[in-house]
């Protein structure tokens, strides 16, 4: 006792000594220098660092951790914070460093070889980041116990040294580029590991045995990869497993029986594989299985019995086998199920009926099997499925009200089976509904109204039953609806004009039933219809010309009782077969002759009709303002010959002594812009009917004289020629007719009332009037 003091004055000493040889300020500024330089050559777009500077602590920096004694930096944990640049090799000053963390950012480049000199590490997580290159041998690392680079690009093989890092718990290594390769059989020397992800690696050959020695093991991934051979019956070694992940390889042979030895087993994915042969009579057994998933393979045989005694199965995905027999008739009795895809099989008998019993079931997928007899009842009361798939059976009698009144259900498809009854009003409760397809069964009766409550139906097939009545008009309140089919069934009445409505509709295909009356306008109206059946019923009157604005791809009006033309638009898309048997249909005569005897030419469509009228309109239109401007220059030149006479006897002079003096007229070659542009400077005169200007032409070098016309009802002019100028420019600046047909009236009212025109370009297409050129 008596050396205790001399001890601790010793301790003592040491310990000032080397806090004064090694100040914890300078390992301080050290380490902060490393993890600026380290930010420095990040991009933080969201400034999750931005505690990081030199006035504080690196301590205090976010997401670094330090020694409460020595204060030396022990961690950099910084998780999705969208983090991107390369990682700086300054982090291998940070001796002390046991953690480094920085998952799911967007991190690029090489991983630095100098981390090897932080020989402390334990933790190094950069899964989910860019990085890229060959990975560093990390072998020095020995301390390392959780390593998880997948989910990056990194290439090469995959590394056999990391066999030596013996600490290792974790190893993620999946997804990412690497050369295609077999597991290193080193890696069997990881005794402590609990958890191995190597799926997505571009892995080849067979499951090394010295994997089956890894006895820690609780997860196993090496999923979607290309490994081939079969499953070692020394799986069973791995007495601790609770998660197998072998699906999407080339797997062959039989699921070992040995697998039931693994009694913590919770969760089994051998999927899309090349397995064959029955399941083990022993994975019955295996009484915590949660997840059993082995579809796309050759499996065949029936299901072990003890699969309908199992407490804790969640999932169970068998479909794209060859399984046969009946479900175990206990299957899902026991458990808290909450999907089955037994699809694609040739299972056989009454469907399971106590696959809801513990009302968790939200997927129950049982396509394309033999199964037979009612539908259960038990499913009336299952309000938590979201798909109901059982179409592609032998399945017949009524369905349970309450089936259809399933108030999350997206997906009901009984399709391809032997139904009968009527569709439940109680329908209208299940307005999740997105599909509906009852495809080829014997259901019967009218169309409930309540299927308009469905305002998030998408599709609804209800093709090849004995449906009757009419198409509730309820249905354009399916304002999501994109596809409806109701052909094949005894449909009567009209096509409601409310289906104008469904302004997502994008296939409507009422083919083969009894329905009458004419095709609603509103059809038209639809924007995004691509096709349109209304084949085989009793439809009438003409085909609407508004159908061709759609954009149809696919259109057939076929065996009814339309007449008149056929709209020549969708005959060129949907040839002559679409409008096959209508006796009263014809083609414009501009179509080639028919091939059909059915449809003939028209005798004079509508179209030419009207055409024809508009024309004949036009001509007497230009015809009456040509007479008028002739006889408005007759009296006019009359007129002035009167002035000219009276004025020569007035000045005492005889008639018959004056000569007449002729001016010559020529054509000229002129712009329209160079009489666009009339101002002041170039008036040489003006007059009641308007002003008169010099205008210099660039062409010819010559001058003419140009009267601009004023407003008012006088709009003459005193030459022939510029009075068809006149007519044809104001006809041309007059924006619009005052009616479709105008009277003679109005197109004088049109011409003294147009305004004086720009024109911007030379009129084309058009002889122009010859100017009086001035001498």
């Amino acid at each position: 006792m008596a050396n205790t003091p001399i001890l601790f004055h010793f301790f003592k000493l040491l310990l000032l000594t080397s806090y004064f040889i090694f100040p914890p300020c300078a390992s301080q500024s050290l380490e902060a220098k490393a993890l600026l330089e380290f930010k420095n050559h990040l991009n933080d777009p969201l400034n999750c660092l931005g505690s990081w500077n030199v006035s504080v602590s690196p301590c205090e920096f976010v997401g670094v951790n330090c020694d409460a004694f020595s204060g030396k930096v022990t961690e950099i944990s910084v998780e999705n914070k969208s983090l991107s640049g390369v990682l700086f090799p300054s982090i291998s000053v940070l001796q002390s460093l046991q953690v480094l963390s920085l998952p799911s950012n967007m991190i690029s480049g090489k991983l630095p070889i100098e981390i090897n000199r932080c020989t402390n590490l334990r933790v190094l997580n950069l899964t989910g980041n860019h990085m890229v290159g060959t990975i560093p041998d990390l072998s020095m690392l020995r301390n390392l116990q959780v390593l998880d680079l997948s989910a990056n690009y990194f290439t090469g093989r995959i590394p056999s040294w990391v066999g030596n890092l013996t600490a290792l718990v974790s190893l993620g290594l999946g997804v990412n580029e690497f050369t295609e390769g077999e597991i290193p059989d080193t890696l069997g020397n990881l005794k402590n590991l609990t958890w191995f992800y190597l799926g997505g690696s571009h892995l080849i050959g067979e499951i090394p045995e010295s994997l089956y020695e890894m006895r820690a093991l609780q997860t196993l991934d090496i999923s979607r990869n290309r490994i081939s051979g079969k499953i070692s019956r020394s799986i069973s070694k791995l007495e601790n497993l609770y998660k197998l992940e072998l699906f999407s390889n080339n797997l062959t042979g039989t699921i070992p029986a040995e697998l039931a030895n693994l009694t913590n087993l919770h969760e089994v994915d051998m999927s899309s594989n090349h397995l064959f042969g029955k399941l083990p009579e022993e994975i019955g057994s295996m009484k915590n299985l949660t997840v059993f998933q082995v579809y796309g393979n050759n499996l065949s045989g029936e299901l072990p019995a003890g699969f309908g005694e199992m407490q804790s199965l969640v999932g169970f995905s068998v479909y794209k086998n060859s399984f046969t027999g009946t479900i175990p008739e206990n299957f899902g009795r026991f458990s808290q199920l909450e999907s089955i895809d037994i699809s694609e099989n040739q299972f056989s008998g009454d469907f399971p009926k106590f696959l809801c019993e513990g009302r968790k079931l939200v997927f129950l997928l049982a396509l394309e099997n033999n199964f037979s007899g009612n539908f259960p009842e038990s499913y009336a009361s299952c309000k938590s499925l979201l798909r109901l798939r059982v179409s592609g059976n032998q399945l017949s009698g009524k369905i349970p009200d309450g089936v259809w009144a399933l108030p999350d259900v997206k997906i009901i498809d009984l399709a391809y089976n032997d139904f009968s009854g009527e569709i439940s009003s109680e329908i209208g409760f299940s307005t999740n509904l997105s599909e509906l397809d009852l495809t080829q069964n014997k259901f019967s009766g009218k169309l409930p109204s309540e299927l308009g409550n469905l305002v998030n139906l998408e599709k609804l097939y209800l093709i090849n039953n004995t449906f009757s009545g009419e198409i509730p008009p309820e249905m354009g309140s399916l304002k999501q609806l994109s596809t409806l089919h109701l052909e094949q069934n005894s449909l009567t009445g009209p096509i409601p004009a409310e289906l104008g409505d469904c302004a997502r509709l994008v296939d409507l295909n009422l083919a083969w039933n009894s329905l009458s009356g004419n095709i609603p306008q509103s059809i038209s109206l639809m924007s995004s219809l691509n096709s349109l059946n209304l084949s085989g019923n009793r439809l009438s009157g003409s085909i609407p010309d508004n159908l061709e604005t759609l954009k149809l791809s696919s259109v057939d009006f076929s065996q009814n009782l339309f007449s008149g033309r056929i709209p020549s638009g969708l005959l060129i898309i949907g040839g002559e077969q679409a409008f096959l048997g209508n006796k009263g249909l014809c083609v414009e005569e501009n179509f080639r002759p028919p091939m059909n005897p059915d449809l003939r030419i028209c005798a004079e469509s509508h179209g030419q009709k009207r055409l024809f009228a508009d024309k004949f309109v036009l001509f007497f239109l230009i015809a009456s303002i040509f007479v008028i401007a002739l006889a408005v220059l007759l009296l006019l030149n009359r007129g002035n010959l009167k002035h000219i006479i009276a004025d020569k006897n007035l000045n005492g002079q005889d008639e018959s002594s004056q000569k007449w003096k002729l001016a010559s007229f020529h054509q000229v070659d002129i712009d329209a812009d160079e009489i666009c542009k009339l101002n002041d400077d170039n008036l040489i005169g003006s007059g009641s009917t308007g002003r008169v200007y010099r205008v210099e032409l660039r062409k010819s070098h010559a001058t003419v004289a140009v009267k601009k016309l004023g407003k008012g009802d006088n709009l003459v002019s005193k030459s022939e020629n510029n009075m068809i100028k006149v007519l044809k420019i104001a006809i041309k600046c007059t924006t619009k007719l005052p009616s479709l047909r105008p009277t003679m009236r109005e197109v004088v009212n049109m011409l003294t009332d147009a305004e004086p025109c720009t024109l911007k370009s030379p009129l084309k297409d058009e002889q122009e009037a010859p100017l009086t050129k001035f001498r």
